[in-house]
């Protein structure tokens, strides 16, 4: 098989390739750039606990180091402290810059046998048949790439979009902001504010070294922001929250954010799809653009190493689009129907204390990626299976517990997300007694035999509980860490009936296959 190509090397093809590559399916990046990625501090990404696990799990560990955790999330309505947050129960938002997130995503990449990186590469044609993909390039060199599938990683202006000819339909200038990174103490240290004075809006979001981002919302189509007038915004915003003096503080970068929102007509084209900016471009309210682009990526991975490896269904294929247009789509929905009410201004709503509250907590969620404007997706199962009830319903992302692992090792369960399907036995007692105490008994030897029989590679994990499951359930949890269904003991019928849904059913068509230490070995196909 012939690997798959990837367009471009930000952050959402880059991490494309690594969850290709840990699943044994050889990547061709392509970079129309040098490879290497200016710093700018203004420019950052914020990851909940879903995409800063998947990040965790693809090679960029420690990323706290180059960013920072919120350590509260603050409200001021009118300079008058509103609602403080914090995050005892629940993981702290990751804000990093986002040449750090691609630069480690880059040396993981660099570090991974079955990665290919080509800097100075545009893609300028493509080509499609049944059985593969053929992309042509030019810059530091010209040639012809040979691949099973394409991704189209190549944002807003992509390429590979206008080379299929789908369109990308939306709004413009939805939202402006301007934006500064800065040096300077802020009297709440670590902690992120939403500072608003309807119709003025501004954010303040830490990072590592004492280093803050402020974005200002400006009038969507309003007037150029000079130098000057920015330079005051950061002066009087200071001032305003340190008791009228402007506090010393270091300008790193400065710049005007325009937001859009687009959602391309079609994600998939036969052997080609698109991800992250290239399908859908949103970010007003709060929510992250890279975050969904990686929700991409972590959706699509799995359905195209598995189609890669034994073949799939053109319906698991499909499903890509199906499940993450509609899950974007919503999200833009939701942001279009809170924005007359959050951006209308003046008004008695505005001077209403109960509404403003509302609102607050609608841009929080946002922020904080809870609610219709932030949460991780569900997707809607084909069939739900919910013999017995959890926290979580069929299709929603799966709590981050405890697990045990074949190894005997307790890790967090988004750990051994990405690779394969995952059976999760909760068993309230495991986590006290050696493993090789309990994995001989009760439910767990038919268990085992039963996830040998399934249809598509499986983990089995243990868990001493889930939130509002019973003892003796069984979850099984797709490889993007959705819940596909939960069982009453060992049923191993309805498990295979389950997994194999999840597959969407039988390949229609088997590839050649290779071993993985094959794949290892074979690079990526030039045609000269």
């Amino acid at each position: 098989m012939d690997p798959v190509i990837v367009v471009g090397a930000g952050p959402v093809g880059l991490c494309l390739a690594l969850a290709l590559a840990g699943q044994g399916v050889p990547c061709v990046v392509l970079d129309e750039g040098p490879g290497k990625d200016d710093p700018r501090p203004a420019r950052t990404v914020v990851l909940h606990a879903d995409t800063a696990a998947m990040a965790h799990r693809l090679g960029c560990t420690n990323l706290r180091d180059e960013g920072a955790a919120y350590a509260a999330w603050r409200v001021m309505r009118r300079r008058q402290e509103g609602r403080r947050t914090t995050f005892e129960d629940a993981p702290a938002p990751l804000h990093v810059p986002q040449h750090a997130l691609t630069r480690r995503l880059r040396a993981a990449a660099t570090a991974h046998p079955l990665v290919q990186l080509v800097t100075d590469s545009k893609l300028d044609a493509l080509e499609q048949e049944a059985h593969g993909v053929t992309a042509h390039t030019r810059g530091a060199e010209t040639t012809w790439w040979r691949g099973s599938y394409l991704v189209g990683c190549d944002g807003a202006r992509s390429t590979v979009r206008k080379l299929l000819g789908i369109r990308f339909p939306g709004r413009t200038a939805v939202e402006r902001h301007a934006v500064a990174a800065l040096r300077t103490e802020l009297p709440w240290p670590g902690e992120a504010l939403l500072h608003r004075s309807p119709p003025q809006e501004v954010t303040a979001r830490p990072l590592a070294d004492g280093v803050w981002r402020l974005d200002w919302l400006l009038e969507p189509r309003g007037e150029l922001v000079t130098p000057d007038a920015l330079v005051t915004l950061v002066r009087d915003t200071l001032a305003g929250w340190c008791e009228g003096t402007t506090p010393p503080y270091d300008l790193l970068d400065t710049g005007v954010h325009t937001l859009h929102h687009r959602l391309a007509r079609r994600w998939r084209d036969r052997r080609v799809f698109l991800a992250g900016d290239a399908a859908h471009l949103l970010g007003a309210l709060g929510t992250q653009g890279v975050e969904e682009g990686m929700r991409d990526v972590e959706n699509l991975a799995w359905k195209l190493a598995l189609a890669w490896q034994h073949g799939a269904s053109e319906a698991l294929l499909d499903s890509y689009e199906s499940e993450r247009r509609t899950a974007v789509a919503a999200r833009l929905r939701a942001a279009d129907q809170a924005m007359p009410v959050l951006r209308g201004g003046g008004g008695l709503r505005t001077l209403l204390p109960s509404s403003s509250r509302a609102q607050e907590q609608l841009l929080s969620d946002g922020h904080l990626g809870r609610g219709p404007l932030g949460a991780p997706p569900a997707y809607a199962p084909p069939v739900a299976v919910r013999e017995v009830p959890t926290a979580t319903e069929p299709g929603g992302p799966v709590e981050n517990v405890a697990v045990t692992a074949p190894d005997g090792s307790t890790v967090p369960l988004r750990d051994r997300l990405g690779r394969r399907l995952l059976v999760v036995l909760v068993a309230p007692g495991t986590g006290v007694w050696d493993r090789r105490h309990w994995v001989k008994a009760g439910l767990m030897p038919r268990l085992a035999a039963a996830v040998s029989a399934l249809p598509m590679r499986t983990e089995l994990l243990v868990a001493d509980s889930y939130p509002g499951a019973a003892a003796h359930t069984v979850l099984l949890v797709r490889p993007d860490g959705h819940l596909a269904a939960t069982f009453a003991g060992v049923r191993p019928a309805e498990l295979y009936e389950a997994a194999d849904r999840v597959r969407a059913g039988a390949p229609e068509r088997e590839p050649a296959q290779l071993s993985l230490g094959e794949a290892a070995a074979t690079p990526p196909a030039v045609i000269d």
